[in-house]
């Protein structure tokens, strides 16, 4: 029952402090609003803003399925195959080299203002960390277990298959908990250079018209949203390498 306790205190306390700021503060609601003003707007406009937060939703899903799945990939790639990481690797660093930010108005040039554009951008931010995060799970695998594969005249696609890449299930684990948690910034930054829909469009719109609490409400589902999709990132991970004995230990004491 204390694991879902703590994070409604959390929350409660989080608001209280809220609202003695800006009660102590004198703040003006186009400054910073109340969490009741906030959550007035959320009720009165929810069906405008769960609208556009399925087409936020959409973007991010998209987003962690494709990256995590060539982020994966490449980790394969260039853990199994030379000529695969002399190519592979340059382009990975140079992902991270570019700002990430730049590249979106580039991505809504060639894609168009729909969801291809901000699924592109979430892609890019999520490729690094699972890859980096697999790849490093990859090569740290236990010397002593290839070797012994190797003296049962094990295939080097069997030692990757069956040893390797399950023993870099709780790196890729991580990985993709990273990818969870950035995955929304891709999404929202695309709709904010260019959209007809999505959160980070609504806010932007309410922005201009001094909707400030329109703003904090659908800043508020985003995180909520954003919250979500980790705790279910996280859970499925936790599912994945339930044999890892950190992940036991963990969960017994929660």
């Amino acid at each position: 029952m204390s694991r879902f306790l703590r994070p409604l205190v959390t929350a409660a306390g989080i608001l209280l402090a809220w609202e003695l700021l800006v009660r102590a503060a004198g703040l003006p609601p186009f400054i910073l609003p109340g969490p009741g003003r906030v959550l007035t707007a959320l009720a009165a406009q929810h069906e405008l803003i769960l609208r556009h937060a399925a087409v936020t939703l959409s973007e991010i899903v998209l987003g962690i399925l494709l990256g995590s799945l060539f982020g994966a990939a490449s980790a394969v790639l260039i853990a199994a195959s030379r000529h695969a990481r002399r190519w592979l690797m340059p382009l990975l660093v140079v992902s991270q080299a570019l700002p990430v930010f730049a590249l979106a108005p580039l991505l809504v040039l060639w894609l168009g203002y729909g969801m291809a554009s901000k699924v592109a951008m979430a892609v890019i931010i999520i490729f690094f960390p699972v890859t980096a995060a697999f790849l490093d799970g990859l090569r740290r695998t236990e010397p002593g277990w290839i070797e012994l594969a190797r003296v049962m005249d094990a295939s080097a696609f069997a030692i990757l298959t069956r040893i390797r890449i399950p023993a870099a299930l709780p790196a890729l684990a991580s990985g993709l908990r990273v990818a969870a948690a950035v995955a929304p910034i891709g999404a929202v930054v695309g709709e904010w250079v260019g959209s007809s829909a999505g959160l980070g469009y609504l806010m932007l719109h309410a922005n201009a018209r001094m909707q400030v609490d329109l703003m904090f409400a659908a800043l508020l589902v985003l995180a909520v949203m954003a919250l979500a999709l980790w705790l279910a990132v996280d859970r499925g991970a936790r599912a994945v390498v339930r044999w890892q004995p950190e992940t036991l230990a963990h969960d017994h004491q929660g």
